[in-house]
């Protein structure tokens, strides 16, 4: 007689990341009645309201931005964070930056230390690729179109952090002068990145 699934069976067969929302449950099969019953498992926990985190997942350097990318599924992780996850500079970032449409709802985080800015037309599709953390679906500008941005964000971040991007992906290898040239020109940036190309070059 094969023995019927228990719930903490459906929670480990279910492709569900370390951070979830009860609707990404639902979609798996797992009704809320049965996320509260593996909460009193002590199977899942509560992070907030609309937020659930699996308790036997290892944590990794990058389970806040899991959390922040199950919050918030179709954000574009971007700028500082982009550069920190791509290991390009040395900038350390405190908080999350994601992006999200201009016309988009600000997003309600419960506390998460996100940095909110926002995107349009080409720039929410273009150099932007599907990852994911610790489990989590997730968004991420490439490394090229990450340093691109930050020339278009430089008011926000500074100039340094945007030159020492450049070059040290162009050293690294991670982007080509081709690469960086297109997500600037796609993006309407090329004004403000062909300088330190042509700089760079000499």
């Amino acid at each position: 007689m094969v023995e019927k699934p228990t719930i903490a069976d459906r929670l480990s067969e279910a492709d569900l990341g370390a951070y979830f929302r009860p609707s990404d449950a639902e979609a798996v099969g797992i009704s809320y009645a049965q996320l509260r019953r593996l909460e009193g498992l002590g199977l899942v926990e509560r992070e907030g309201w609309g937020l659930y985190r699996r308790t036997h997942t290892d944590i990794t350097r990058h389970h806040t931005l899991a959390a922040v990318c199950a919050r918030v599924p179709r954000a574009v992780v971007c700028l500082l964070t982009a550069l920190e996850v791509h290991d390009i500079g040395t900038q350390k970032p405190h908080q999350v930056w994601i992006a999200i449409p201009h016309k988009a709802r600000a997003p309600s985080l419960g506390g998460l230390p996100v940095r909110v800015t926002r995107f349009s037309s080409a720039s929410l599709t273009y150099g932007v690729e599907d990852t994911e953390f610790e489990g989590v679906p997730a968004r991420i500008t490439t490394p090229a179109r990450t340093v691109v941005d930050c020339f278009r964000f430089r008011s926000k971040i500074g100039l340094e952090p945007a030159l020492e991007a450049l070059h040290d992906v162009l050293d690294d290898r991670k982007a080509t002068p081709g690469q960086l040239w297109r997500a600037a020109e796609v993006c309407g940036a090329l004004s403000l990145v062909e300088p330190a190309l042509r700089m760079r070059a000499q």
